[in-house]
């Protein structure tokens, strides 16, 4: 006999509360194959395909396109024969909220890491002699008595219910399933109608409508969601927990252009602008690694790390991302480059893992992109400090005591003050701009 398995939304990353559903893949009444993709879901940080760990035919769907679920939410229920479960599967139908069954991470399904804890699975058995008749694959079973005030003659017929956690549901809040109309497949009764009734039971008398105000709101009504909810809970955070402080400098990259094109004019990958900063911040990290740290409110505690995991600013069409370059501290220029330029082909594609967008230590933001010269930024909570870089222009210049035309960029730094003071984060700044301006002082940490 069939049991029905429900999958809930699983974890989808660090950080990760909740999903939009973009598209469902499959349909009430599919036949579902083990770890195969069921729902396309957008998530603060990427949209990303749910692999479901149970095979079988799906009875159910809980959510329409454009809805937000939060993890832990059921998505959908299954219903698998007693040969067809998956070894990760082995928890009790009837132990919806026992928090033991294994929670799927996204591009692996079923989590077959771990072995299976044997548990007795109760099948649904007959209450009543005669066969039951219902669609294949899914078998439907006979209702056992709803609560005290059924009685027992009433067991006319079978229930086209075949979830145990629906009857449990309706018999801990006294609904008659009889007395419902299922809306799954040939009438089966689903959670949602035993829900639906309990509503209609708990529904209060309709209040009196309040009046309405003077004046009404005007204007479009944009919902604060998926990555844009995300970015303004992120900055709003950043500027509640971090007092930060920017300073800035304006340095001479006419040196830093020449050195880069020096470098392309050899062959081979080309090196960016962008590869090169990054490098710098790496070297000035390593002398400064007050900034390479983070606040741990808990314990009361800054937490200098190890590595540099450099995150950088990339616009795409779902707005502004930040994906994160992992032990830059160990690329050169040219696998900074290289690192970069597939970063931000996924950024632009929507194809970003939760992996590429998390745990970032420190952030450099090209914003000279957008044609301006300089910016506060808003420190990427919860690191503890940002580097920003204005755009690249000719300016006049002293330069050997003598007014020249050099190319000229802004640069700021902003910090969270309670990692460092300002002769650290000065300190730091000024390095940065002495790389900028003379490359060569960087062969001393090469």
């Amino acid at each position: 006999m069939p049991q029905v398995m429900e999958f809930k939304l699983p974890d989808l990353g660090e950080g990760l509360t909740e999903a939009e559903i973009v598209r469902w893949l499959v349909a009430v009444g599919d036949v579902v194959a083990i770890d195969q993709p069921v729902v396309e879901v957008e998530t603060a940080k990427a949209m990303v395909e749910v692999p479901c760990p149970y095979g079988g035919v799906v009875t159910a769907r809980f959510g329409e396109e454009g809805e937000e679920l939060p993890v832990g939410a059921p998505l959908i229920t299954v219903a698998v024969g007693a040969q067809s479960m998956p070894a990760g599967a082995e928890e009790s139908a009837g132990a919806e909220d026992s928090g033991e069954a294994p929670r799927p991470l996204i591009g692996y399904g079923s989590d077959h890491s771990r072995p299976a804890r044997r548990r007795r699975v109760r099948p649904v058995t007959a209450a009543v002699s005669a066969p039951v008749t219902a669609p294949a694959p899914v078998a439907v079973a006979p209702a056992a008595p709803v609560g005290p005030a059924a009685p027992a003659s009433a067991a006319a017929g079978p229930v086209p219910v075949i979830s145990p956690l629906v009857r449990k549901l309706a018999k801990d809040h006294g609904v008659d399933l009889r007395a419902l109309h299922g809306s799954g497949p040939e009438g089966l009764i689903l959670r949602a109608d035993v829900e639906a009734a309990l509503a209609a039971l708990r529904e209060p008398a309709p209040a009196p409508a309040p009046a309405a105000p003077a004046v009404a709101a005007q204007g479009e009504r944009i919902p604060l969601k998926g990555l844009r909810g995300a970015v303004a809970e992120k900055l709003s955070r950043s500027r509640r927990e971090i007092p930060d402080a920017t300073c800035w400098v304006d340095a001479d990259a006419t040196e830093l252009m020449a050195a880069r094109a020096a470098m392309n004019a050899v062959g081979g990958p080309k090196i960016s602008v962008l590869a090169l900063l990054a490098r710098i911040c790496t070297a000035a990290l390593a002398k400064y690694p007050e900034l390479n740290s983070t606040v741990d409110l808990a314990a009361k505690e800054i937490v200098r790390l190890p590595s540099v995991h450099l995150g950088f600013a990339a616009q795409t069409e779902r707005g502004l991302v930040v994906p994160v370059v992992r032990d830059a501290q160990g690329r050169n220029p040219e696998s900074l480059s290289a690192e970069f330029a597939r970063l931000t082909e996924l950024a632009r594609a929507g194809k970003l893992a939760p992996a590429d967008l998390t745990g970032g230590t420190f952030t450099l933001n090209n914003y000279g992109v957008f044609g301006v010269d300089g910016s506060t930024p808003i420190v990427n909570h919860p690191e503890a400090a940002m580097l920003g870089v204005g755009r690249i222009i000719d300016k006049p210049w002293v330069h050997d005591g003598q007014l020249a035309v050099r190319k000229v960029v802004q640069l700021s730094l902003t910090f969270d003050h309670r990692v460092c003071d300002g002769g650290t984060a000065g300190g730091f700044l000024r390095y940065v701009a002495d790389c900028v301006e003379s490359p060569a002082v960087l062969l001393r940490t090469l």
